[in-house]
């Protein structure tokens, strides 16, 4: 995604083709709404999403930092389990331990593969014993999906749910304010969801976000989600918040150091190399990938996941070498943009543990050639407002 958006220091626009083909790219219920409002729209994930708005991805960054940004991430999956022992069930495939939190909460865990690599990172919502509802990434909702279909014993079913929701986050210290003026309950403690009504229609409020400040994500259903954006960016803008694009998402989510599926965890990289670790139940007797994960922590890890901050002018990106300040190559990173609110480089990358790098210490990352001096950091870069 990061070749199509704008330079977060006032670049022009690259890569991003007006011409883009979406005849094989899913819709939000919002995609015209989108257009309308001369968003950006590019391809992720296998669907046609916005990028970024006229005014940019600094003036969205900064709304949410500030104030308060609404972003639709209707491409996120959706599936529900259902069948008595549900939670049980899913307790027993994915990372982390249901057991931790009750009905009416929400997880952070990981599909892992058999020798833990990473499937999908996905937040799970504990519905009750007899229902779990799962929230994957959009390009891995099929095989989440199917790997749960395949491994469910009679009586519990697992459905697709992609379209059947929408999904608006509204993130930012005046998130509370918003759903307030709209009269959606905000009064949540952090990764608490209730199931509530708005203007007569279903919608499900959860204290959860991917920018690390205060905020919300809501699934309606996917044909009421037009109208609820409609309230949610009016009531937005009264508070100078604005709509957001992935672009701005994508900078948030890095100066919190939160990961990126595909970048940050992978099948090739693991929780444990991630710094992950405490999205796995490791007292559990069974998950998918419990022994290798197991192993690979007693052992310790070949690489480990840490924050570059550049001290020199230019902005690291994904799949750059980085170097020891002798020049040989330490690692690689998975993560890189500028940032808004620091007003420089910083970066996520793998570093070899042999090397012995740790916070504090200095390395180089390769910009085409040319050396950028960082210094390892243990994300967050920024600290947000209130969580």
């Amino acid at each position: 995604m990061h070749e199509l958006l704008r330079d977060a220091n006032g670049g022009r626009s690259r890569s991003v083709r007006s011409d883009l083909v979406t005849t094989n790219l899913r819709q939000s219920p919002l995609h015209r709404l989108h257009r309308e409002l001369g968003a950006t729209m590019a391809e992720f994930g296998g669907w046609h999403m916005p990028i970024q708005y006229p005014d940019g991805v600094i003036a969205e960054h900064t709304a949410v930092r500030e104030s308060v940004g609404v972003f639709d991430v209707s491409h996120l999956g959706k599936a529900s389990v259902v069948g008595a022992g549900a939670a049980r069930f899913v307790n027993e495939c994915l990372s982390n331990d249901l057991g931790r939190i009750g009905a009416g909460r929400a997880q952070y865990t990981l599909c892992c593969t058999g020798d833990g690599g990473v499937i999908d990172d996905l937040i799970v919502y504990l519905v009750g014993d007899g229902e779990v509802f799962c929230v994957p990434n959009a390009a891995n909702t099929a095989e989440v999906v199917a790997r749960l279909q395949d491994a469910a014993p009679d009586g519990i079913e697992v459905t697709d749910q992609h379209t059947g929701y929408g999904v608006l986050a509204v993130q930012g210290p005046a998130s509370a304010r918003v759903l307030a003026a709209v009269g959606l309950p905000s009064e949540l403690e952090y990764m608490a969801f209730v199931d509530a009504e708005w203007d007569g229609r279903p919608v499900r409020v959860c204290r959860t976000g991917y920018t690390g400040e205060h905020g919300y994500e809501l699934l309606p259903a996917w044909d009421d989600t037009p109208a609820l954006w409609a309230a949610l960016t009016g009531a937005a803008a009264a508070l100078h918040g604005r709509p957001c694009g992935l672009g701005a998402r994508d900078t948030l989510r890095t100066e919190m150091g939160y990961p990126l599926h595909g970048q940050d965890l992978s099948p090739d990289i693991s929780p444990v190399q991630a710094g992950a670790g405490w999205a796995v139940g490791w007292r559990k007797p069974a998950f998918w990938g419990r022994d290798a994960l197991l192993g690979e922590r007693e052992a310790g890890p070949a690489r480990r996941l840490w924050g570059l901050r550049a001290t020199g002018r230019g902005v690291p990106r994904p799949h750059m070498p980085v170097l020891s300040t002798d020049g040989e190559k330490v690692g690689q990173t998975t993560s890189g943009t500028f940032s808004p609110t620091l007003r420089t480089g910083i970066a996520l990358a793998l570093l070899d543990t042999s090397a012995g790098l740790e916070p504090g210490g200095e390395v180089a990352v390769d910009v085409r050639g040319r050396p950028l001096s960082c210094t390892i950091v243990k994300p967050p870069f920024v600290v947000p407002h209130v969580r």
